[in-house]
Parts: C-alpha cells; sequence; structure tokens
C-alpha cells in the first residue's frame, strides 16, 4: 500500500502493447478477484464480466474500435456488459447467495429483498441501464488499480461502435450492454505516450471543504 500512490502514477492509458508479453495466469487470476470483489449497489453486480479471448471475435470487434491496435495487441481484452433489464431474479439470486454464503435464515432476510427491489427492480425500464452501467464503471476504477499495484499496463476504452459490439457479442438477447472496455497487458517500449507528464486537476481546483 506504501507505493499505490506511485503506481497510480505510473499508469497511463496504454495506447501501444508489446504484442511479445502475456500476463501470466496467476496474475491474471488475481486481476479477476479484483474486478469480483468490486463495490456495487447492494452488492447486486448488475452486469456480466466478459474475458474476450477468442483471436476472431477480437479482430471483428477491432473493426468496431475504429481499428484501435489495442484490441488485438493487449494480452487480455475485458468487455464490461451491464444488465439492461432486470427483474426480481436480480435480487432473489443475490438473497440466495447471501443465505449459502452466511448461513442465514432466508425468511430473516425477506424485508430487505423486499426493500432492494422497491428501488432497483421498480425502477422504470429506461432508468435501469444507466443504474447498471454505474455499477460496471466502478468495476474499471477497481481494475484500473490493480492492475497499476501489479504493475499491469491497462487502457480503459469508450471508443466503439455500441451496437456492433452488442451485435458480435450477442448481448442483446441477454439484456446486456457493452459499456466499456479494458485491455490489459504490458507497454511496448514503442508507445511515446507512457513518457507524458500526467496531467490532472491540481488539488485546489478540484476539491472543495464545505
Amino acid at each position: 500500500m506504501s507505493n499505490y500512490l506511485e503506481n497510480l502514477n505510473w499508469r497511463y492509458a496504454t495506447k501501444k502493447f508489446d504484442t511479445s508479453k502475456k500476463i501470466a495466469p496467476s496474475d491474471f487470476e488475481k486481476l479477476k478477484e479484483a474486478m469480483r470483489l468490486s463495490a456495487s449497489s447492494y452488492g447486486l453486480q448488475p452486469y456480466k464480466i466478459l474475458i474476450i479471448e477468442d483471436k476472431d471475435v477480437r479482430t471483428k470487434l477491432k473493426a468496431a474500435s475504429w481499428d484501435q491496435p489495442q484490441i488485438t495487441d493487449a494480452s487480455h481484452m475485458i468487455v464490461l456488459a451491464n444488465m439492461t433489464d432486470f427483474g426480481d431474479a436480480l435480487v432473489d439470486d443475490y438473497i440466495d447467495n447471501v443465505v449459502q454464503t452466511r448461513g442465514v435464515d432466508r425468511a430473516d432476510l425477506k424485508d430487505y429483498a423486499q426493500m432492494m427491489k422497491s428501488t432497483t427492480v421498480a425502477l422504470d425500464k429506461e432508468k435501469k441501464a444507466p443504474w447498471s452501467a454505474k455499477q460496471a464503471y466502478i468495476v474499471v476504477g477497481n481494475l484500473l488499480s490493480a492492475a497499476a499495484d501489479f504493475k499491469i499496463d491497462a487502457c480503459p476504452m469508450e471508443g466503439f461502435e455500441n451496437e456492433a459490439y452488442n451485435d458480435i457479442l450477442g448481448l442483446k438477447d441477454q439484456d446486456l450492454n457493452a459499456s466499456v472496455v479494458i485491455t490489459l497487458g504490458y507497454r511496448s517500449k514503442e508507445d511515446d505516450t507512457q513518457n507524458y507528464k500526467k496531467v490532472r486537476k491540481s488539488e485546489s481546483t478540484l476539491f472543495k471543504t464545505i
């Protein structure tokens, strides 16, 4: 943890990956666990984390990403797909998990389950996707920080044709939507971006104490 801020300064949105370097399976498992442990509203995790390994699929997705090389050059590719619609099953599955994990009585969770349903499942359909997308973005922040801590490079990407991704990955039929992409691997020596000074707002500009 003493190197946490140093590692955040080290990270940047990698533009060119070294195609000869791959993330070790043991390290990728750590990144997966970091994503799994991400916070979400009520712990419901209303999204799916897609790990895109198929080379042909990644080639198709590259074409739908304005031919950005990270899509095929990076060691790993993640697509975070948020739920666009959901019903009681989202909460019921979570309650099942709580019962199994904590060994509590389901009856004791009845009111809590109903409360979650009244604030999430009861949302108008057009409000469900924006809510779930916000939850997915928490995973992005967690993944970027974890990757930096393991000295693994990453590039969060919104530069892609959303509808094309949904079609290629068959997401619509699953009430899912490709909201953000993260490519992971190791920076190329040829990526000049790594030498740029990090630009962020100053503390006095960004923070306001009330």
